[in-house]
């Protein structure tokens, strides 16, 4: 059987989104440009893009919802289902898995008695693992609505989700403060983000990050970040590290056959 008609919005909340959608429209040239905020904007209605939405989303753009379901069924950042305040990002991707990322993906999902991409009965969090988070010299990174916590372990992972859904404050390593997911939708649709404090505290990259920049503009860069194997760092105190990890990390969590541990020379 052919599937109905989707349901339409009740008319008052028609009319809000109507009015909001005529001011993202309004930004672009051409109106169908508009549709990826415009699917944020019905997920900020109900926390994950609908039939509803994409229906909506149709009608305002002058699209058939084939065209927009492609669209909203190809980005990863369009829910598709119901999902909890908080969408909590696990980067599994190499080096974040290496550096324990596959152990903190693990362990919250035993903590939290969910799998991947699914939520906790309470409606707090959506648990979904991340192939990266573009943030590979803080790794291993956790995001929570896109806002970063890097150098993650296991135990802090887990304080992190425990007080998300307690309602405590949290605070993110880098970025705005944390928000919910609905209001995080509306923000990426265009919107300001109206709370105190929030656009003034930006995020930046690591120093590791940043590096190549630096070469770039001709500044003069401090000692090597890493010796030769064996060789004492010139000087009298050593270089100071550009990436947010001073020391190898343990990995036996992530890879109990392979601990972290120095690497002899080929035919040592």
């Amino acid at each position: 059987m052919p599937r109905l008609p989707a349901p339409d919005y009740p008319a008052d909340v028609r009319a809000r989104l109507e009015a909001d959608a005529r001011e993202v429209i309004a930004r672009y040239p051409d109106s169908r440009s508009a549709l990826l905020p415009l699917l944020h904007l019905v997920q900020s209605e109900e926390g994950h893009v609908t039939r509803t939405g994409m229906q909506f989303c149709a009608d305002v753009l002058g699209l058939t919802t084939a065209e927009v379901t492609a669209v909203a069924t190809f980005y990863t950042m369009y829910r598709r289902k119901p999902s909890g305040d908080y969408q909590v990002g696990v980067c599994t991707n190499t080096l974040c898995a290496v550096m324990g990322g596959d152990a903190i993906f693990d362990e919250l999902k035993q903590h939290l008695g969910v799998g991947n991409d699914e939520t906790t009965d309470d409606g707090k969090v959506t648990l979904e693992h991340i192939e990266c988070n573009a943030a590979c010299d803080f790794a291993p990174v956790v995001m929570v609505n896109w806002e970063f916590f890097d150098n993650q372990t296991p135990e802090s992972a887990k304080r992190l989700v425990d007080d998300l859904r307690a309602g405590r404050t949290v605070e993110p390593t880098r970025g705005a403060p944390i928000c919910t997911f609905k209001e995080t939708a509306r923000i990426l649709a265009g919107f300001p983000d109206e709370r105190e404090g929030a656009v003034e505290a930006g995020g930046a990259a690591g120093p590791a990050s940043l590096i190549g920049l630096r070469l770039a503009k001709g500044e003069a860069l401090p000692a090597r970040v890493v010796h030769p194997r064996g060789e004492a760092p010139q000087g009298g105190s050593p270089a100071e590290h550009l990436s947010s990890h001073d020391a190898p990390q343990q990995t036996s969590a992530s890879d109990p056959d392979h601990p972290a541990g120095p690497t002899a020379e080929e035919g040592e």
